[in-house]
């Protein structure tokens, strides 16, 4: 087996780095998108919780691909129409910029159920000592109700993560420079599918090792005041 990179080592780093740029991004996006959706379906207000539920079950039941290919093609018509109102010649979305919404999208509709069943976990009396301490609503939820759903969230956040990682290789289907198409192109200039593909599995192995270990740290760190001291 030839693992020769026939000089395609940097467009598979700078591939890598794109791969680790896009998790991230669409990881921010799906973590807020993630926690209105859960706060919006444990809220007492109907509407809330409709709205919550919706884009829960509406996300959740389409591909991912699919909500890629939406939303790259499907603001086209959009930013046209936005680029005529700024009275600019040509607007449109970035490979990049779909790929971010899409996987943040998807990522906070699974976050969505994590948070609420985190939120959920919390036993009620800890919100009412917060208030029979004269605590604000602000004040319960940033220093009572935070924490604890952080630290309970955090395992399956971790899971959902893992998942966003390895779909980023969706996005390389509208031009996306991320690892995936550059293995792709790779293979199609040195005839060696194996060698690339095989070492764009390791490289994707390697990222989800390197997660898994900043998981345990945050994890580690989420429980500090919460383990009990066996006797």
């Amino acid at each position: 087996m030839n693992f020769d990179l026939s000089g395609f080592g940097p467009a598979l780093a700078a591939g890598t780095l794109m791969t680790v740029q896009l998790a991230l991004s669409a990881l921010c996006v799906g973590l807020v998108l993630g926690l209105l959706g859960a706060f919006a379906k444990t809220s007492p207000y109907k509407p809330l919780q409709w709205l919550g539920g919706t884009y829960s079950t509406l996300v959740r039941g389409v591909p991912e691909l699919l909500w890629v290919l939406l939303i790259y093609f499907g603001t086209v018509g959009l930013m046209r129409g936005l680029a005529e109102i700024l009275g600019m010649e040509s607007l449109e979305l970035s490979p990049f910029a779909a790929g971010v919404i899409a996987l943040g999208l998807c990522f906070g509709a699974y976050a969505t159920e994590v948070f609420r069943g985190a939120i959920l976990a919390i036993p009620k009396g800890h919100r009412e000592a917060g208030q029979a301490l004269g605590l604000s609503k602000g004040r319960i939820l940033w220093r009572l109700v935070m924490p604890q759903m952080w630290r309970i969230a955090l395992p399956g956040l971790g899971n959902l993560f893992m998942i966003l990682m390895k779909d980023t290789a969706l996005v390389s289907v509208i031009g996306l420079n991320e690892l995936m198409r550059r293995s792709q192109i790779a293979v199609t200039a040195s005839k060696e599918p194996f060698t690339f593909y095989m070492v764009a599995a390791f490289i994707y192995l390697g990222l989800t090792v390197i997660a898994m270990i900043g998981l345990h740290f945050l994890e580690k760190r989420a429980s500090r005041g919460f383990k009990r001291s066996e006797a």
